[in-house]
């Protein structure tokens, strides 16, 4: 199997990176960020991550970004698939999802590389 690579990220915080995949959670998806008690917590955080992963339509969706990884990784070309998966501020939904996916990734036999670019920001009141 091919490598993957995974980026997670916030719009408020810029423009997405470059990738194969580039996935929009902000309006789909239920945002932590409007609990007061989840807003200041990140994806490192059991109830952020319970809270995404409960979110219905969240497992379906990956398991169709690793089905859709798995046919770049078929693919003739070598090297890593890239996917960017993109929340509101990038320390919620997105890293969750990210890692939520990358587990998928590895049962498939992938070698998977993660990276939250906006975990470490600030909260962005809005």
């Amino acid at each position: 199997m091919s490598g993957v690579e995974i980026i997670s990220f916030g719009f408020l915080h810029g423009e997405p990176p470059a990738a194969h995949l580039t996935l929009d959670l902000r309006h789909h998806f239920r945002d932590p960020h409007v609990s007061p008690e989840l807003r200041y917590m990140t994806a490192a955080d059991e109830p952020v991550q319970r809270a995404v992963l409960g979110t219905p339509g969240i497992t379906g969706l990956v398991a169709a970004v690793a089905d859709a990884v798995n046919a770049f990784a078929a693919g003739p070309s070598a090297g890593p698939v890239t996917v960017a998966d993109g929340c509101a501020g990038g320390r919620h939904r997105a890293p969750v999802f990210a890692q939520a996916l990358a587990d998928r990734l590895i049962a498939d036999g992938h070698t998977v590389t993660v990276q939250h670019r906006d975990l470490h920001r600030p909260v962005v009141n809005r």
